[in-house]
């Protein structure tokens, strides 16, 4: 009786809910093979400035986030298939970068992750990801060594170069076997976290750094993995599903009370059409700008020693003006810069073509292309440590100010990382200079005096190229995009530098030369300025990481304290400021892709998407082309020219109308500067 009476009683106690299951996957819907061809054949680079869904095969849900990494395979073992890391990581990067897969949303919360994993080497990590923030903020679970398994916590920010921070919140011994595979375990309940590896508990931890996030795999050495399922309470799923939908509802109502893009113009382009190596200005006469693209031949080797091989000069009605070369379509991708802008240099009112082609300083007429003067380029400095050339051929071209005479004739020519020469309009040397170049200069007048100097690299330059101030000897690695100028919103402030510099991060310098800040942030590959959060009269920067930290964007005030971090590119990008309702707030331009694309707010939302109608996606230019002081998105392939504009009009009696870097500097490397600027429209 008392065991009837006990049975009855259990019988009325409510079984535990069951487990909803948020995600699972064995890897069989992936073909089998690399998962980056035939893109990983490409140089690595290709990503840093151009919009490519994928690098060869489309993993979603799942995403390869260090995208130059071409470190995924699948396979299959005794019909299994399995995901696979295949690579290991160069030594000196261990630290700070591991090969990833990941996928989940940032919303998803105390859930379960459950995986079969297998090293197959026992000389570095391999486990799995949980609470993903960004490719540099997460949780790792993993196994090394052969004999430990390790809860710890990838920090964003670095102590040194390329010296990672991951925080250990617990360690326990722990042999395995790479001839067979390991059923992995996490169970996240708030701040706890519970380990677990065959069905035995290793580590418990409390830690709230980050309490949602995605899920993946990482490896710095060859591994296995398959048998993914991420699960959750009933509760914990329906609270998932109502932030997901609040979220959604509140970028749904942001959007909504923006203009929409709505499409201007679209042509097609011959055999000469290229990625992103555009150049904008007016080269007939008529006061509209063209396109100019150029196709590229790399020779020697990668993307150090590209020959310009053919001009094309296009409307924006698609009307080819002039072509000068031979075009071939094989020569339209490149991962550099290269030397040739649209420039009045003679200030005669005419536009000209400048550029460095087959070892000469050329100038061309814009309307025809013609060579009008031309002057052999300098001797390649005998130290190089590659000299395939006796005569330099070219890297980048930019226009400075050096004279004083009140426009930018004077004209500086570098080689990639090392030299600079200058010349003045006549094309007749005028000075030169060596060092840490970095990718492309910018011209800042810091003495008032009307004369710019030169800011490269991690220096300040006079007129003749002599150093005011020079870090090249303290620091490491180069810049790849540089800005100088008073951003604070108060006039009297001085003005800074700022660097993106590659693997040294984000530096600030004051115009002594003085670092004022140094932010590593990772990879620091490009950035903007404008006034993307107005309630401050400071203007923001917003940098995007690549190498070992690719797609992570942060938003810094001018003083080099981050305000916000994400991860939103599958690549990088310009994150070129956009002008897109003329009030007086500035968005972040992406890139054209329909799902992961379009432009973002201060506060990172994506509050403007572009629709899903068949346009490129391959490379884009923010521009004011049709006349309301409002940016326009030139979107573009090697085929094809799509043009965005709003489909509404402005209302008001002032329209936003910023100043920009000028569009004869242009570069796939130049920081993107929006200074504020109002014009009155005539309304009343």
């Amino acid at each position: 009786m008392l065991r009837t009476c006990a049975l009855i009683a259990a019988l009325s106690v409510p079984m535990a809910a069951q487990p909803v299951e948020l995600f699972s996957d064995d890897f069989s819907g992936l073909p089998v093979g690399l998962l980056s061809q035939p893109v990983g054949e490409l140089n690595g680079a290709i990503q840093e400035y151009h919009f490519l869904p994928h690098r060869g095969v489309d993993v979603r849900p799942w995403r390869n986030p260090i995208v130059h990494l071409d470190a995924w395979a699948v396979g299959s073992e005794d019909g299994k298939s399995y995901l696979e890391q295949h690579q290991i990581t160069e030594e000196r990067f261990v630290s700070n970068m591991l090969p990833l897969f990941v996928t989940g949303d940032p919303a998803w919360r105390d859930y379960t992750l459950e995986a079969q994993v297998r090293p197959l080497s026992l000389a570095d990590r391999v486990g799995v990801v949980f609470r993903y923030h960004t490719n540099r903020h997460y949780y790792l679970f993993s196994v090394t060594d052969g004999n430990r398994a390790v809860l710890s916590v990838r920090e964003p920010l670095e102590t040194g170069f390329r010296e990672g921070v991951w925080r250990v919140l617990g360690e326990a011994e722990f042999s395995y076997d790479p001839k067979r595979s390991y059923a992995f375990r996490v169970e996240n309940d708030g701040a706890s976290i519970r380990c677990s590896i065959d069905g035995e508990l290793l580590i418990e931890a409390e830690d709230d750094e980050i309490l949602s996030g995605g899920v993946g795999f990482a490896a710095n050495v060859p591994a296995r993995f398959t048998d993914v399922r991420v699960s959750a309470s009933p509760s914990v799923d329906r609270t998932i599903r109502a932030s997901i939908d609040q979220r959604e509802q509140e970028l749904l109502e942001l959007s909504q009370a923006l203009p929409q893009p709505r499409l201007w113009k679209r042509f097609r382009l011959g055999d000469y059409g290229a990625g992103r190596n555009v150049r904008f200005g007016d080269l007939d006469g008529d006061g509209r700008v063209v396109m100019l693209f150029a196709q590229n031949v790399p020779k020697v080797r990668g993307d150090a020693f590209d020959h310009i091989s053919n001009l094309a000069a296009v409307t924006l009605e698609g009307d080819l003006l002039w072509q000068a070369g031979r075009a071939n379509p094989k020569n339209g991708l490149l991962t550099n810069d290269t030397p040739f802008q649209i420039h009045d240099l003679d200030g005669d009112g005419d536009n000209e073509v400048i550029l460095a082609r087959d070892f000469k300083l050329q100038v061309l007429k814009g309307k025809t292309g013609e060579v009008e003067r031309w002057a052999w380029m300098p001797e390649a400095p005998a130290d190089n440590r590659e000299r395939p050339y006796e005569i330099n051929n070219g890297d980048s071209i930019a226009f400075f100010d050096l004279s004083g005479k009140g426009r930018r004739s004077e004209i500086l020519i570098k080689d990639r990382y090392k030299g600079i020469w200058l010349f003045d309009q006549d094309l007749q040397p005028i000075g030169q200079g060596s060092g840490q170049t970095g990718h492309y200069p910018y011209p800042f007048d810091f003495d008032d005096d009307g004369k710019d100097e030169i800011v490269i690299g991690f220096s300040a330059r006079d007129q003749a190229g002599n150093p005011l101030w020079s870090r090249d000897a303290e620091l490491n690695d180069h810049t790849d995009a540089i800005s100088a100028g008073n951003f604070t919103g108060d006039p009297d402030a001085k003005p800074r530098v700022y660097s993106c510099g590659s693997d040294e991060g984000f530096l600030v310098f004051g115009e002594d030369g003085n670092i004022i800040r140094h932010v590593r942030l990772g990879h620091a590959q490009t950035q903007s300025v404008g006034q993307y959060r107005p309630e401050t009269p400071a203007l923001e920067i917003m940098i995007a990481n690549f190498w070992r930290n690719t797609g992570i964007v942060t938003v810094l005030d001018p003083d080099g304290e981050i305000l916000q971090q994400e991860e939103l590119l599958p690549g990088s990008g310009h994150l070129q400021p956009v002008n897109w309702t003329g009030d007086g707030v500035e968005l972040a331009m992406l890139h054209g892709d329909p799902e992961t694309g379009g432009m973002i707010d201060g506060r990172m939302r994506r509050v403007v998407r572009f629709p899903n109608d068949g346009h490129p996606t391959l490379a884009y230019q923010v521009l004011n082309v049709t006349g309301d002081a409002r940016d326009e998105i030139i979107l573009w392939n090697q085929d094809e020219v799509w043009i965005y504009t709003q489909d509404r009009g402005f209302e008001g009696d002032r329209i936003y109308a910023p100043s920009r870097n000028p569009l004869y500097n242009d570069s796939n490397y130049r920081s993107t500067v929006s200074m504020p600027g109002w014009q009155p429209t005539g309304e009343r």
